[in-house]
């Protein structure tokens, strides 16, 4: 059973903060788990059309680094799927943080909470179901750029509104 309001609180969401919450929220409805004290890096980590990071999570860490590359070029190609993308991008990573170290089951749990949370046809479970169709819609078509061994990361203040609650649970 999907939940509207999640669409809803998603299309006003007004930035990645805001997304975040959201994703937590989901995360503990249909999981019952949560992770407080954590940051949004935001790096140019690059990418083409043969392929890129959207975000990591470097284990044993607070941090969540997103890619600024997908996310400007989204705004660019399709502003409404900007949001459902930031969701993704940040369930996925969030799920790392809570232990799930796995690819393939983090894959899986994302897939199942966004269907959950708003169904089969919503973009948030398309973009969870098949990522790559609209890896041309995330990338600029120069083929084989990468970012520089160096990148800076920049981190989004507030990012974690609501981590007063304890760690893990």
């Amino acid at each position: 059973m999907t939940d509207t309001s999640f669409s809803t609180r998603l299309e006003q969401a007004r930035d990645l903060a805001d997304v975040f919450e959201l994703v937590k929220a989901a995360v503990s409805r249909c999981t019952g788990r949560c992770r407080a004290g954590l940051m949004l890096g935001m790096a140019n980590l690059g990418g083409g059309l043969d392929g890129f990071v959207g975000a990591f999570y470097p284990v044993a860490t607070n941090i969540i680094v997103v890619n600024s590359l997908p996310l400007a070029r989204i705004k660019e190609t399709e502003p409404r799927l900007f949001k459902p993308y930031a969701f993704h991008i940040l369930l996925h990573e969030y799920v790392h943080t809570l232990g799930v170290v796995d690819e393939a089951e983090a894959r899986a749990q994302v897939l199942r909470i966004s269907q959950e949370m708003f169904g089969e046809r919503h973009p948030v479970t398309d973009f969870a179901r098949d990522m790559a169709k609209y890896v041309p819609k995330l990338v600029y078509p120069v083929y084989g750029w990468k970012p520089d061994q160096d990148y800076e990361i920049d981190i989004v203040p507030g990012f974690d509104r609501s981590s007063s609650a304890g760690y893990i649970r």
